[in-house]
Order: C-alpha cells, then sequence, then structure tokens
C-alpha cells in the first residue's frame, strides 16, 4: 500500500509538472516597452484578463458624432440606445498633418479632450492613424493613381522626406505625452498606424513599397516615438485587412514580436460587405490572430469590421456574436467603424429607432460582451498576496 501510494504520488506529481511546463510554455503578454505607465501595463494585463472569457465593444468616433449629431458632450448612438458608452472609443490622428497649423492646433486640442474623457470614464482609446501622405498631401491618404507618390521608402532613415516624418512622429508625440486625465497620468493608447497595409488603397499599401521599406518604417515609427519622444503610454497594434489565408500570410509584412504588442485584422469582406459573407473564412482568419497572439506573449483584437447601414437585422448576434464566440477565440476588442453625422447611410451601429436595435441590445446584454459601464478599473492592475 505504501508503494502504490509513492507510485501514485509520483504520477501525480509528473502530470503536475508538465501541466505547469504546459502552462509556462506560452509566456504572457509583456510590453515591448519596458518603460511603459503603470497605466499602460496596468491596461494591458486587463485587456489579457477580461479576452479569456469576454470581448470589448468598440465603436470609431462614437462621442465625437453620430447619425445626424455632432459635438454633443457625454452623448454616443451606442449609448443612447444600450444606456452605456462602447468600452472602447475610436479616434484617429488624421488631423495631425498635411493641414494649417491652425488646423493641427485645433486637431490636438480636441483629441485632447475626447481621448481624456474617454480615460476618465474608464473606457479604453485606440487610435487610427488615416494620414496625408507626407510627399504629396495634396494627394490625402488614399491612393490615387498617377497622382500619389510612393512615400514609405521617403520617410525612412535616408529618405528625402525623413527629417520631415520626424517632426510629423513629434507631433504624435507631444499629443501622447499631453493627453492626461483628470488624475493627472498620460492617457494609454492602444496606437494602430498603418492600417490594411496588404491592400492598395492607402499610400503605405503593399503595392506601393517592398516588405523591407515597410517593415523598416514600422520599426522606425515604434522606436523613435518610444526611445527618442519618450512616448511610454502607446500599445502597437498591428493590423493587416483580411486578405491573408494562412500565418505566413500574415506575418509577411510582420517587423517582429519585439516590436508589436497587438494583432488585429481588420474584416468586412467575410461579415456581409456587398451582402457577400463568409463566416467560416472570418472566424478562420480570427483564429490565425488569436492562435499566434497565444503563443508569442501578444493580444489579439478584431480591429474593425461591421456592415455599414446593418441591413441585417438580427447581424449582431447571428453574424458578429456567434464568430466572436466561435473556436475559442482570445479575442481583446472588436471595434465598428463610424456613424457619418451627415450621410444617411453611412453608419455601422444602430442609433434610436434603428431596425436592427433589438439585436443590438441582446448583443448588449449577452455576458460575453462587454461595454464601457460593464469594465472594472481597466489602468490599476490587482495584485493578490498568497501567505
Amino acid at each position: 500500500m505504501h508503494s502504490s501510494f509513492l507510485s501514485l504520488f509520483g504520477r501525480t506529481l509528473l502530470l503536475g509538472l508538465s501541466l505547469t511546463n504546459l502552462a509556462y510554455a506560452r509566456p504572457k503578454p509583456r510590453l515591448i516597452d519596458a518603460k511603459a505607465t503603470p497605466e499602460t501595463k496596468a491596461l494591458y494585463h486587463n485587456l489579457y484578463k477580461l479576452s479569456k472569457k469576454s470581448v470589448l465593444f468598440g465603436h470609431q468616433h462614437a462621442t465625437e458624432y453620430g447619425h445626424g449629431w455632432s459635438g454633443e458632450n457625454d452623448r454616443s448612438d451606442v449609448k443612447s440606445v444600450t444606456g452605456s458608452h462602447p468600452a472602447v472609443i475610436g479616434v484617429d490622428f488624421s488631423g495631425l498633418s498635411g493641414r494649417p497649423q491652425a488646423a493641427i492646433d485645433r486637431a490636438k486640442e480636441s483629441l485632447r479632450r475626447h481621448i481624456a474623457a474617454t480615460y476618465d470614464r474608464g473606457g479604453v482609446v485606440t487610435v487610427a492613424w488615416h494620414f496625408a501622405n507626407p510627399v504629396t498631401p495634396q494627394t490625402g491618404f488614399y491612393w490615387k493613381d498617377s497622382v500619389t507618390v510612393s512615400a514609405v521608402a521617403n520617410l525612412i532613415p535616408g529618405g528625402s522626406h525623413h527629417e520631415a516624418y520626424k517632426q510629423i512622429l513629434q507631433t504624435v508625440a507631444d499629443v501622447a505625452n499631453t493627453t492626461k486625465g483628470k488624475d493627472g497620468k498620460r492617457v494609454p493608447m492602444l496606437f494602430r498606424p498603418y492600417h490594411e497595409f496588404d491592400g492598395g488603397w492607402f499610400w503605405w499599401g503593399k503595392p506601393h513599397c517592398s516588405r523591407q521599406d515597410f517593415v523598416s518604417l514600422w520599426r522606425f515609427t515604434v522606436g523613435y516615438l518610444r526611445d527618442s519622444l519618450n512616448v511610454h503610454n502607446f500599445i502597437y497594434t498591428f493590423s493587416p485587412d483580411c486578405l491573408y489565408q494562412t500565418e505566413a500570410d500574415y506575418l509577411e509584412r510582420y517587423p517582429g514580436d519585439e516590436w508589436v504588442d497587438m494583432v488585429g485584422v481588420d474584416n468586412y469582406a467575410d461579415f456581409g460587405r456587398n451582402g457577400r459573407y463568409n463566416i467560416e473564412a472570418g472566424i478562420k482568419k480570427l483564429k490565425i490572430v488569436s492562435d499566434y497572439a497565444e503563443k508569442t506573449g501578444k493580444l489579439a483584437a478584431f480591429t474593425e469590421t461591421g456592415l455599414e447601414s446593418i441591413p441585417d437585422t438580427t447581424w449582431w448576434t447571428n453574424t458578429l456574436l456567434k464568430a466572436l464566440k466561435a473556436e475559442k477565440l482570445k479575442i481583446a476588442y472588436v471595434l465598428v467603424w463610424r456613424n457619418d453625422s451627415r450621410s444617411a447611410t453611412h453608419y455601422y451601429a444602430p442609433y434610436p429607432g434603428h431596425r436592427s436595435t433589438p439585436d443590438f441590445l441582446k448583443f448588449y446584454q449577452d455576458p460575453y460582451t462587454r461595454f464601457e459601464a460593464d469594465l472594472p478599473a481597466m489602468y490599476r492592475r490587482k495584485r493578490f498576496l498568497f501567505f
């Protein structure tokens, strides 16, 4: 009996050690900025913890304007429908370059106000960057054949517009370092530059620059902001469009694990755009992102999606929620695009009276989704003492 007990104890111990080794085989997410602010570290940690059992819902420009309105304090279409703002609010740094200085200053002030307000409420901020081509600013951020100049090679060290690009990044850093909450702390932001780079619609897109030049631009951008301009409240987010089929495709322009905190994907095409649905493909692409994040110590996100005008009245639960719950994905947040204030059709979240509202309320009430009112203290990390 004694030897049997020892044998059983030995097998149990080995099993425990094996499970422990398996647990340690997957690194816990850690920011690439060793000097990240405590609030930024706490946000990253809490997003990771929450992603195990839930997903945060986000909406681009949610509190800046909505369907038929603009510039009202503490308003969003999502709050008007549910009683809560989205958990994640999207803003854009597009106004920080390619414009007269007075316009840039107004953009800075507006960004500071909206970002700080979200932080003070306990919400999360993600930053897109649709900025004008520094070489041909008159062409904006879209690629225009025969007019737009391929700029990426000109922005990296040694390029003709490298110093001009550094000036743009200094403006970005100024916003990052001067946007503070009521507590006096710099607001953490999920910074998502050069998104959808695998397509050709933006000037930084794949057809307009080499892989090496794109990687060099990403690395310089992160390194200059972090190491030279002392920005320590960014969580750097990598988000191609949905043009990949495999992990190798996804990583084709990946700058390396030491340069990325969060991996994501923008995917409208598989989720009903132009009436076409391929949810199985969309889930597969999300799983590639989620799996890569888990094995490399990153966070994963569904960085953009949505169905313009939401003609499918059960899209929220029958398409989006089903996809998010599939395959045991660990997705920190999902963000739908903006509700234009003037367009009758360009909107991606419901407003009061919209026919998808009943289904959206089911989406809101599902325990798996989190909105701003559902969030714990995102900028404080709980510490547990074991005795």
